[in-house]
């Protein structure tokens, strides 16, 4: 099954609109969007999870989630889409590294990131001032009035996803580094081992176990298992590839270490998986 990738031709854009029914088939994106949901209700279906949404609700995606909407009361949307050079510039800003690790932590999967009623107020604040921006882009500095006001979104999001307060920044942060190494290597498992993890972050290897499950609630093996089966899940619904192509993929020994694995974390084999979806 082959599944429409939208393409984003300009760095930035912002699309405004109302719906009664959606019109796009499930996609994935060339691009970054935060999806504003102004006015109405319904289920939002991220990377095969339904997910219930209200007047207020923020959602971001990455290139790799696919999605669509199933709305129940007409809603009023707004994309702000965006590439990833956002964070590129000037990377000796204090929020360059935030804003890399929101962008390449595996959030989009969820809910709405936002859920206390004044961090939704700002960011509607926000948006309304991008959108007056953005009606007149011959305006004098616009470009760098648009991309600050897109940072300052992008680190509101960051702020109520990792919930950091100053006294547990540091630590909350190298929670953050993980999640996003981890992301970043998913498809190499000789990378994703307890040892190498911990080399790479300065830990003794039974201490960043530890340290991961005490602020995440779950065990770093079990995350990255995890993650794979995320995106093997995607793999079976959205590919052609064989199980013995995507256990390649995955560095498993072979196609049966696979299928131990995906069913004891999704409840089904591969197969029937793939004939459900």
């Amino acid at each position: 099954m082959h599944m429409k990738r939208y393409t984003l031709h300009e760095p930035f854009s912002i699309y405004h609109f109302e719906a009664d029914m959606w019109q796009h088939s499930v996609h994935k994106h060339t691009y970054f969007e935060i999806i504003f949901i102004l006015n109405g209700s319904g289920l939002h279906h991220i990377n095969g999870h339904a997910y219930e949404y209200v007047s207020g609700d923020v959602f971001l995606l990455g290139p790799e989630d696919f999605h669509h909407f199933e709305i129940s009361e007409i809603t009023e949307f707004c994309f702000v889409r965006f590439h990833e050079t956002v964070e590129k510039q000037q990377p000796e800003a204090a929020w360059q590294p935030i804003i890399k690790t929101l962008l390449s932590t595996s959030s989009q999967s969820s809910n709405s990131i936002v859920t206390d009623k004044n961090e939704k107020q700002k960011l509607l604040h926000l948006l309304a001032v991008l959108e007056a921006e953005c009606a007149n882009e011959k305006s004098a500095y616009f470009d760098m009035v648009r991309d600050n006001i897109l940072r300052s979104m992008l680190l509101v999001l960051a702020r109520n996803l990792f919930s950091h307060s100053p006294a547990s920044e540091a630590k909350k942060y190298s929670v953050e580094a993980i999640l996003m190494y981890v992301r970043q290597h998913i498809f190499e498992p000789e990378c994703l081992t307890i040892a190498h993890l911990a080399r790479q972050f300065n830990y003794a290897p039974a201490y960043i176990s530890l340290f991961f499950k005490r602020h995440t609630g779950e065990s770093l093996k079990q995350y990255i298992i995890r993650s794979k089966v995320r995106i093997i899940e995607s793999r079976l619904l959205y590919s052609k590839r064989s199980l013995t192509e995507i256990a390649d993929e995955f560095g498993y020994t072979d196609e049966s270490h696979l299928c131990r694995q995906f069913r004891k974390y999704a409840g089904v084999s591969p197969a029937s998986f793939r004939q459900r979806g």
